[in-house]
C-alpha cells in the first residue's frame, strides 16, 4: 500500500479520484463532492497524490500534506498530452497517472502561504496597472474624436478631464462620464501606491529579497516576485538551468551535425521574464550615466553597440538571472568591480 498513487482531477465542486496500486492499473475510481474530499484522504494510508498545477492546486496540496501524503503537482500542459480520446474527468485523472511515470516531467513545487500571498499582491498590482492603462487610453481616444489631444504622459490625463468644464467641444453628457472615469483613475493610483508600499515593506523585511537586491537591476518588485515564484533555488543545479526556467535561453533547432540557436524560448513565467528584462534596460541606462561602469555594465554597453538595445537588454537579463542564482544559492551579496583601465 505504500506505493499507492492517487490521481485527482481538481474542480470547483466535484473531484474525480483514481487510485492505482501499481503502474498501469486503476483499482478504484470515485467522484467526490467538495465536503467529502478531505475526509476521504484522511482515511487513506500515506500515498503519492497527483494533482494538476492549476487553480487551487497549491491550497489542496498543503491540505493533503497534513495527512502525511506526498503531493506532486504536474504541469497541466504536460498532462494534457496523455489524455486519450475525449476530454473527461475520468480521462484527466488517468492522464495524471500516465504522466507521473515520465521522469522527464518535473513536478511543480508546492507554494507556501507566504509565497502565494506575495504572488497575489503582484497579481493585483498587475491587474490594477492594466486597468489604469486601459482607462487612460480610452479617455485619450474619446477626446481625440472631439479634437482634443492630451500631451504625452499619464499625469496629463486627469487634469485635462477636470479642465473640460469650459470646453464647448465636449458635450455635457460625455463630460460627466469622463469625470467618473477620472475618479476611477485616481482610485487606481491610490491602490497602486498602497500595494507598492506593501511590496517595498516586504522587500525590506524578507532576508532573501534583501540579498537579491544587492544585484544591480534587481529592485523590490523583482526580488519579491522571484521569492514568490521560485521558492527553493537549490532545485536548479546551475545558473543556466535557472535562466532556462525563466525562458531567457536560446531556443534550439538542431539535427545531426548542424546546430542552430534562435531567439529566447520565452518559456516559463512571463511576468518574471518581463521584470528581469526591465532590470536589464535600467542597468544599461545607468551604465551610460557612469564614467567608470563596472564589469557587468561595461559588458552590456559593448553588446548594445554591437547588437542594439533590445538584444542587449535581453542578454543582460539572462546574465542577471545567472547572477541571481549564484547570489541566492551561495547566500552571499553581489560584489561587482570596476573595469580596469
Amino acid at each position: 500500500m505504500e506505493s499507492t498513487t492517487i490521481a485527482v482531477d481538481l474542480a470547483k465542486s466535484v473531484f474525480q479520484i483514481a487510485v492505482s496500486p501499481q503502474p498501469g492499473q486503476v483499482r478504484l475510481e470515485r467522484r467526490l463532492t467538495r465536503d467529502r474530499f478531505l475526509p476521504f484522504f484522511a482515511q487513506q494510508p500515506p500515498a503519492t497524490v497527483l494533482l494538476e498545477a492549476c487553480g487551487s492546486a497549491h491550497h489542496w496540496a498543503r491540505e493533503l500534506q497534513r495527512f502525511g501524503h506526498e503531493v506532486r503537482l504536474l504541469p497541466a500542459h504536460d498532462v494534457h498530452r496523455y489524455v486519450r480520446r475525449n476530454k473527461t474527468d475520468r480521462g484527466d485523472a488517468k492522464a495524471l497517472l500516465e504522466a507521473a511515470r515520465n521522469d522527464e516531467i518535473r513536478p511543480v513545487p508546492v507554494k507556501s502561504v507566504d509565497q502565494q500571498t506575495i504572488a497575489s499582491l503582484h497579481r493585483l498590482r498587475t491587474t490594477w496597472l492594466a486597468t489604469r492603462t486601459s482607462r487612460l487610453n480610452t479617455v485619450r481616444g474619446l477626446l481625440r474624436e472631439f479634437g482634443i489631444v492630451i500631451p504625452v504622459g499619464a499625469q496629463h490625463v486627469v487634469p485635462m478631464v477636470h479642465a473640460l468644464g469650459d470646453d464647448a467641444r465636449v458635450p455635457p453628457l460625455l463630460q460627466s462620464v469622463l469625470a467618473a472615469t477620472a475618479t476611477e483613475i485616481r482610485a487606481l493610483d491610490a491602490q497602486l501606491d498602497a500595494v507598492d508600499q506593501q511590496i517595498a515593506q516586504l522587500a525590506r523585511a524578507h532576508p532573501t529579497a534583501v540579498l537579491l537586491q544587492s544585484v544591480p537591476g534587481i529592485g523590490a518588485l523583482t526580488a519579491t516576485a522571484l521569492v514568490a515564484a521560485v521558492g527553493d533555488i537549490h532545485r536548479f543545479p546551475s545558473g543556466r538551468h535557472f535562466a532556462s526556467f525563466l525562458g531567457l535561453t536560446a531556443k534550439e533547432a538542431s539535427s545531426g551535425e548542424q546546430r542552430h540557436l534562435g531567439a529566447i524560448s520565452k518559456r516559463g513565467d512571463g511576468y518574471l521574464r518581463m521584470l528581469l528584462i526591465h532590470g536589464g534596460r535600467s542597468l544599461l541606462w545607468s551604465a551610460k550615466q557612469r564614467r567608470r561602469p563596472d564589469a557587468l555594465r561595461a559588458w552590456g554597453l559593448r553588446l548594445e553597440q554591437r547588437r542594439g538595445h533590445n538584444v542587449a537588454a535581453v542578454a543582460v537579463a539572462n546574465k542577471l538571472a545567472r547572477i541571481v542564482w549564484a547570489v541566492w544559492r551561495h547566500g552571499t551579496p553581489y560584489r561587482g568591480g570596476a573595469v580596469p583601465d
